[in-house]
């Protein structure tokens, strides 16, 4: 996806069971820049888990045993709305001096936590299930070793700073790391009961059980000292965290079905959505997923706000002020920035603070600049918020600029890439592992660049901007604008079009010669809308074939290309956002039939995931009564992931708002396979808001208003 595509675990880092560590294994909580990563059991145990704040790890180790074994698992999850985690288990056989022992089963032990304002509480409950008073020994094993985030994923270091020594209070234990960037870094570990023993690593209970009687141990885990941890400061804090994920959740739009299952989906998709948005004073911004790329990033959150446009536009404005903010102002080769560019990602740790990697603020995104203008464009269209566009116009004329200046490095027209510094990333499109752009021969290109998709983004960007300028009044950029646009087409059109495989080149090298391999990229543009209907009907065939769509999604590498491989970060496996893309690129072109297939499958994945659609997954073909094959460390939740099930309802239903006419558009509706009817409530067109309800009757879609709507619905089926 981002920076440094990361790779599956080895039989090592799988976690002291043996069991594989998976992502649907794995647990996920996020509330602003600090999220947890732990196992079923609750456990942290320093692979690529752990709690996290601003890109550093405060806590690496947290494992609970019970007469000094591990539980046995019996259950775990996650809440519907991704507050709490709770994990349930029993105890094995423990053998107690001075009181009775406790048979296997016999203890019922349950872990639920919550993350709110920078602090991990969690509540421990052991429930004594048998006729005998049970003495029953607790140990809970702790560390903090303050890792960067890019340490964790396998970059080395030449030198890091200083652990200092654990202090040791009574019932707390207060880790510090002395950076070499000059920052300290603290991490508090306190419990609401003084343990029977406290070292710098461990903490060791005992527990006096009555029958049918459970005992509570609170414990805190923050950045600083605070008051002890007690049960009302748990449920306090648990009622404001709740609260507040209520509130990020009601934001845009209510989706109803018929479908019980599918509204599990859709409100799943949503919560995923709320966790990971952050609030800035630019408004609210998704960050891309859990755990690599709990972070800012501008194309992710770019694509997460474009898929909910439909039903929440103030996440575009969000997206488009904070990424404003971050233009580059300055050509700079180990950042990849020029002037204009838009941010590719940030960062807050240590490593990227002091110029290890250039992630702090980098700018190597060749698509995130011409992405920005584009949805800048359809948030104008969807909203009619020409004030908000005239605040914004300045950035966004810098932005063009830069695709029109720097984005064609060698003049040919197209848009293109290549890194300034070897530390910065080798392929600068959406697909940016270092073997996702290669010949039909296998052999890597050498640049600049230019990526198919990346065409379609800066085609829509320039007709965008084109009608932007008219209604601002500026003929002479709109005229220019219109032109680049249509010059684009025809280039596009001429260079990447492959008459005999009739689909379109993956990339254009630096000697002019085309990448002559069918990846899912000009599925991007059919949803800009570049493509002759006749292309995009040879298109949209061979994306729907069998050498794309495995049965569950698009992959991003056709079966039998060079490089093919299943298993792989960029080269045929299946994206959901990538899905959901060619989808509304389908639609758009009017194959609104292949739509319902593609979202057919995506659902189905999702139901193998609890209804979460996971960063990606394996792209081998969908066997009878098989669910798709996990990809072990792909992001869970992910925002763009998230984001897919709106936009594939939305290609199905052929629905868009038009803002500036004040009215709703729908065109050739379908619903999902299943499902009957669909309402959608609040749907914000202007200052106004309205109801719309889909109906299956016989072999037909109807579409009607709300009652006290009054907002003209134009409907062709």
């Amino acid at each position: 996806m981002d920076d440094l595509a990361p790779t599956p675990l080895t039989a090592g880092e799988q976690g002291e069971t043996g069991e594989p560590r998976v992502p649907y294994r794995l647990f996920a909580l996020k509330d602003r820049d600090t999220f947890l990563v732990a196992d079923a059991f609750g456990d942290v145990l320093g692979a690529a888990d752990g709690l996290f704040h601003d890109d550093t790890r405060l806590l690496s180790r947290l494992r609970l045993l019970i007469g000094g074994k591990p539980p046995a698992l019996l259950s775990a999850s996650v809440s519907q709305d991704n507050v709490f985690f709770t994990s349930h288990s029993t105890n094995q056989t423990v053998q107690s001096l001075g009181g009775s022992s406790a048979p296997h089963g016999a203890i019922h032990i349950e872990r639920k936590r919550f993350l709110w304002s920078e602090r991990l509480y969690e509540r421990l409950r052991f429930v004594n299930y048998s006729r005998d008073m049970v003495i029953l020994p607790v140990i809970l094993e702790y560390d903090a070793d303050f890792h960067d985030m890019f340490e964790v994923r396998g970059s080395k270091r030449k030198a890091r700073g200083r652990v200092l020594p654990a202090e040791l209070n009574g019932r707390s234990v207060h880790f510090a790391y002395q950076g070499l960037d000059e920052l300290r870094r603290d991490s508090v570990i306190a419990f609401s009961e003084p343990p029977g023993r406290l070292t710098p690593q461990r903490a060791e209970f005992m527990f006096m059980l009555t029958p049918d009687t459970h005992f509570d141990l609170y414990l805190e885990v923050g950045p600083v000292p605070d008051h002890p941890p007690t049960r009302e400061r748990w449920r306090a804090a648990a009622a404001r965290a709740r609260l507040d994920m209520r509130g990020r959740r009601r934001r845009g739009a209510r989706l109803k079905s018929s479908g019980r299952l599918f509204n599990d989906w859709l409100e799943k998709s949503r919560a995923d959505l709320a966790l990971l948005t952050t609030e800035f004073a630019t408004g609210p911004y998704p960050y891309a997923g859990i755990p690599w790329f709990s972070t800012p990033f501008g194309r992710d959150a770019i694509i997460t706000a474009w898929q909910v446009l439909w039903i929440e536009p103030r996440l575009a404005k969000g997206v488009l002020a904070y990424l404003a903010e971050h233009q580059a102002e300055e050509v700079s080769a180990f950042r990849d920035s020029a002037p204009g560019k838009i941010m590719h990602e940030t960062r807050k740790g240590e490593m990227t603070a002091l110029g290890e990697l250039p992630f702090g603020r980098y700018y190597g995104g060749v698509d995130t600049t011409p992405l920005f203008v584009a949805l800048a464009c359809a948030y104008a269209e969807r909203t009619g918020d020409l004030t908000f566009i005239d605040d914004l116009w300045e950035a966004l004329q810098a932005a063009v600029a830069w695709i029109e200046h720097f984005g064609d490095s060698d003049g040919d027209g197209l848009i293109d890439y290549a890194r300034g510094a070897d530390t910065g990333l080798s392929n600068q499109n959406w697909k940016d592992s270092e073997d996702s752009v290669f010949h039909a021969d296998g052999k890597f290109p050498d640049g600049p660049i230019a990526v198919v998709e990346v065409q379609g983004y800066a085609f829509a960007a320039f007709r965008g901007m084109a009608d932007l300028a008219r209604r601002r009044g500026e003929t002479d950029n709109a005229e220019r604008w219109a032109a680049k646009a249509e010059h684009l087409r025809k280039t596009v059109e001429e260079r990447f079009w492959m008459e005999d495989k009739g689909f379109y080149a993956m990339a254009i090298d630096g000697h002019g010669q085309p990448c002559r391999v069918r990846g899912s990229n000009p599925g991007h543009l059919l949803f800009c809308g570049l493509p002759s209907p006749e292309r995009a009907a040879k298109v949209a065939q061979t994306l729907l074939s069998n050498v794309f769509h495995n049965g569950f999604g698009v992959r991003t590498l056709a079966e039998g290309e060079p490089r093919f491989n299943p298993m792989s970060y960029h080269n045929g496996s299946v994206w959901p956002h990538d899905t959901a893309i060619c989808a509304m690129g389908l639609a758009r072109y009017g194959h609104r039939d292949g739509v319902v297939r593609m979202t057919s499958g995506l659902f189905e994945t999702a139901a193998h995931y609890e209804m979460r659609l996971p960063e990606l997954f394996c792209g081998f073909p969908r066997q009878p009564g098989e669910p798709p094959v996990a990809y072990p460390v792909a992001c869970l939740p992910q925002a763009w992931a998230a984001g897919s099930a709106f936009m594939m309802l939305q290609a199905c239903l052929g629905i868009t708002v038009d803002g500036w006419a004040g009215e709703i558009r729908i065109q050739e509706p379908r619903l999902p396979i299943g499902i009957d009817s669909l309402s959608i409530e609040n749907l914000g067109v202007g200052d106004k808001l309205t109801d719309v309800s889909f109906e299956h009757v016989g072999r037909h879609v109807t579409v009607q208003a709300g009652r006290r709507s009054t907002v003209p619905i134009l409907t062709r089926c």
